[in-house]
């Protein structure tokens, strides 16, 4: 990636550009010229700058109309207006326009510098906190991805290998198991984490509009494009951009996506320019991509494109251990959200979310437990607190005569299934030991062992 700022340089004087091309450089700054507003605005078209430095009287297109087309193709690059101290009321006129500032001719260097370095942070600034709206900051930080079972240890060491890197990864896996997630912790321990994240869900739009989205239009490109729109690959340049749901993808928009991972250029709906952008590319799927492939559904070059690095994340139901720290965090979160003094989840509350399956993963979890604090009318979230599906897990529970409360040791389990056997079985120790599948004699060594030779009667209550 470029490091230096590029500044794009606009006046009819050619003098005047060679002077201001031989300072800016001398300073570090790359520059790119134009000797009229028209020429300015194709520049912008097809390049990003860091900031324009534009007179503001020339011979064809003037300062004022070329800084109204500018910002409708880069709103937030600052643009630093020169001008001859007579029309300084123009100038002013310009900032109403959307200028950053203005200075006046003959330029004082010193000054003209100080204002480019200003103009440059106040840019660093303003994109930064469009990457900031565009994601959920430090959530998504290695640290905060919550998991202690092996599958998760094996994802964050492959998270942290992939993100200092500017690989295309692929990351798979069901709905609600963290893609997204994955997906934000890899850009902010990236190089690009100060440039923009930009997210774009590729099942929520009609093929027409999500080709808009990604790459633009120009007014009149379709019934309701009433102007220029920016695509979503030209705001993330010098970023990521997060494609989710890429499975959902046509086959045409699959072509033009494959063209922008290859040559890293695209032209918008309705135009004929090209645009070049540097990107990252992250993609998110809950198909299997290679089916698709065979099927004839989605393209093998670009799936091998995508494929770069791929990443499975494993479904919640496979990963059982990481739930209860996952249900404390959740409860921490919307304890404070709905400011309900809770002390934690009971026990049972806690066995029958472990052994729950999850069809929705995380989502569901965190979603269950903002229920259940919402709902809960004691100090601690019970079984009654859940939604039908998981309550429905507690009376099936119930009614088989066991179930297994997260926390208890395998001789806990032991001792509990021996009693309940002798129970259901009328204290028949024959019986017992021909169900639990032990001879008479292990029987009652198991009952010495665990001090039940007179079984203590069950509650079924």
């Amino acid at each position: 990636m470029d490091e230096k700022p590029k500044i794009l340089v606009v006046d009819d004087d050619e003098s005047h550009r060679i002077m201001l091309r031989a300072v800016l450089k001398e300073d570090g700054y790359r520059v790119t010229e134009a000797a009229d507003g028209t020429e300015a605005v194709k520049a912008v078209e097809t390049e990003a700058f860091d900031l324009i430095l534009m007179d503001i009287r020339m011979t064809k297109m003037d300062g004022i109309e070329a800084l109204s087309e500018i910002r409708k193709i880069s709103p937030l690059v600052p643009v630093l207006i020169m001008t001859a101290y007579a029309s300084v009321k123009t100038a002013v006129e310009a900032l109403k326009a959307g200028a950053f500032d203005y200075v006046t001719k003959p330029l004082d260097i010193e000054e003209l510098k100080i204002l480019i370095e200003k103009g440059l942070e106040n840019y660093h600034l303003r994109t930064e906190n469009l990457a900031l709206k565009e994601r959920i900051g430090d959530r998504f930080d290695f640290s905060r991805i919550i998991g202690r079972s092996g599958k998760m240890g094996t994802l964050l060491d492959t998270l942290a290998m992939v993100a200092p890197s500017d690989a295309t990864v692929l990351i798979m896996g069901e709905s609600g198991t963290g893609k997204e997630v994955a997906a934000n912790a890899i850009h902010h321990n990236s190089p690009r984490a100060g440039q923009p994240f930009i997210k774009v869900s590729c099942a929520a739009l009609p093929e027409t509009l999500l080709e808009s989205e990604l790459f633009g239009h120009e007014k009149g490109a379709f019934t309701g494009a009433v102007s220029r729109r920016e695509g979503r690959f030209q705001l993330a340049h010098r970023g990521t951009i997060f494609l989710d749901e890429v499975g959902e993808m046509s086959q045409a928009l699959q072509t033009k996506l494959l063209r922008v991972l290859q040559e890293k250029e695209f032209e918008p709906l309705g135009s004929a320019r090209t645009i070049k952008v540097d990107i990252r590319v992250i993609a998110a799927t809950n198909k299997d991509l290679t089916k698709e492939v065979k099927e004839g559904r989605f393209r093998e070059d670009l799936y091998y494109r995508l494929n770069v690095v791929p990443i499975t994340m494993p479904p919640l139901r496979e990963r059982k251990e990481d739930i209860p720290p996952l249900a404390d965090h959740f409860l921490a979160v919307y304890r404070e959200k709905n400011k309900k003094p809770l002390k934690g989840i009971s026990d049972k509350a806690l066995d029958l979310l472990v052994r729950y399956d999850w069809p929705g993963n995380i989502r569901e979890l965190e979603n269950s437990i903002e229920r259940a604090v919402i709902m809960a009318k004691e100090e601690m979230i019970t079984p009654v607190d859940f939604p039908p599906q998981i309550q429905r897990l507690s009376a099936e529970g119930e009614k088989e005569g066991f179930a297994i409360p997260y926390g208890m040791s395998l001789a806990e389990m032991e001792r509990e299934l021996i009693v309940k056997t002798l129970a259901e079985t009328g204290g028949n120790r024959t019986r017992a030991s021909e169900i639990l599948g032990i001879n008479r004699r292990t029987l009652q060594n198991k009952l010495k062992e665990y001090g039940l030779n007179t079984p203590p009667p069950i509650d079924r209550g």
